[in-house]
C-alpha cells in the first residue's frame, strides 16, 4: 500500500487526507448538533478550531515522549506528523484541558458541550484509522493469509496487510469497525427524550475505553510504560470515569439534566 499520492509537482500523504476527512465530518457533525441544542455556529465553530488544533499537538508531544529515544537524535522527524504518530489518547487529554479553559471562561456547561463532541470525535477515530491502514501501521502480530480469509476481510484490506513480506492482523480495521458501532450507539443515545446531561460522555468513554483495551492487546507498536501498555491504562482509567459518571449522572435527580429542559446559550 502507498501511503503517498505523488503529484510530481507534489507529495501528498495518505495519512494527512484520511485525518482532514475525519476532522471534517466530524466537526460538521458536532456543529449540527450543537445548533440543535443551541448553541451558535461561532461559538461551536472557535470551540472546534482549538480542539482540533490542541488535540492534534497533543497527539503528536504525547507520541513523541513515549518514543522520545528516537526523536532525541531526529529532531526534525518532531515535526513531520503526516508520516505516522499520533496517539489518540494524547489528542483527548489535550483537547479535553482545551474544552475546559474554554468553557470556565465562556462559563458553559462543560458536560453540554462534551456530550456534542463525543459523537462527532467517534466517528472521526473511525475514519482516523483509515490513515493507519495507508501507513502500513497499528495493525496486530503476524498471521497468515488463510487467517485474514477466514475474517471475511474485504480482498483489499487483506492484500493491505502484506507488509514486507508478512501478513498481520489488521487492528486498525477492528477499532474503526468498533468506532463506527459506537457512533451509531451515541446517535441513539442523543435522541432518547429522556437522556440526561452527560450520559453521552460516559458511554463514550466506556465503549471507546472497553474496545481499544482489548485491541490494544493485539497491536506491536504500543506505547510502554516499563512493561505496561499505556493504551490499556488510559482505557481501563476512561472506562472506570465513564462508569462512575454513569452512576452520578443517572441515579442523581436534578431536573436540569434533561436535555428538553436546555435554555439557549452563547
Amino acid at each position: 500500500m502507498n501511503p503517498i499520492i505523488d503529484l510530481g509537482f507534489i507529495s501528498i500523504h495518505w495519512y494527512s487526507i484520511i485525518l482532514f476527512i475525519g476532522i471534517i465530518v466530524g466537526a460538521q457533525i458536532v456543529i449540527q448538533e450543537a445548533k440543535k441544542r443551541g448553541f451558535q455556529e461561532d461559538f461551536m465553530i472557535n470551540l472546534l478550531f482549538l480542539v482540533v488544533l490542541f488535540g492534534i499537538l497533543g497527539a503528536r508531544l504525547y507520541f513523541v515522549i513515549f518514543n522520545f529515544d528516537y526523536y532525541q537524535n531526529n529532531i526534525l522527524e518532531i515535526f513531520q506528523f503526516w508520516q505516522g504518530g499520533l496517539a489518540i489518547h494524547g489528542g483527548i487529554i489535550a483537547g479535553l484541558i482545551c474544552i475546559l479553559v474554554y468553557c470556565y471562561k465562556k462559563k458553559v456547561n462543560v458536560l453540554k458541550i462534551l456530550d456534542i463532541l463525543v459523537v462527532g470525535l467517534i466517528i472521526a477515530q473511525a475514519i482516523g484509522r483509515w490513515g493507519n491502514f495507508f501507513n502500513g501501521e497499528a495493525h496486530g502480530p503476524a498471521t497468515t493469509l488463510a487467517y485474514l480469509e477466514s475474517l471475511h476481510l474485504p480482498e483489499f484490506i487483506i492484500n493491505g496487510m502484506y507488509i514486507n513480506g508478512t501478513y498481520y492482523i489488521p487492528t486498525f480495521f477492528f477499532e474503526s469497525v468498533w468506532c463506527l458501532g459506537g457512533f451509531i450507539i451515541l446517535l441513539l443515545l442523543r435522541r432518547r427524550k429522556n437522556n440526561r446531561l452527560g450520559q453521552t460522555t460516559s458511554v463514550y468513554l466506556i465503549w471507546y475505553g472497553l474496545g481499544r483495551f482489548f485491541i490494544e492487546g493485539l497491536r506491536t507498536d504500543s506505547l510502554m510504560l516499563l512493561n505496561l501498555k499505556m493504551a490499556q491504562l488510559i482505557s481501563l482509567l476512561m472506562i472506570l470515569i465513564g462508569i462512575i459518571l454513569f452512576i452520578i449522572v443517572t441515579f442523581i435527580k436534578n431536573k436540569n439534566n434533561f436535555y428538553q429542559k436546555e435554555a439557549k446559550e452563547c
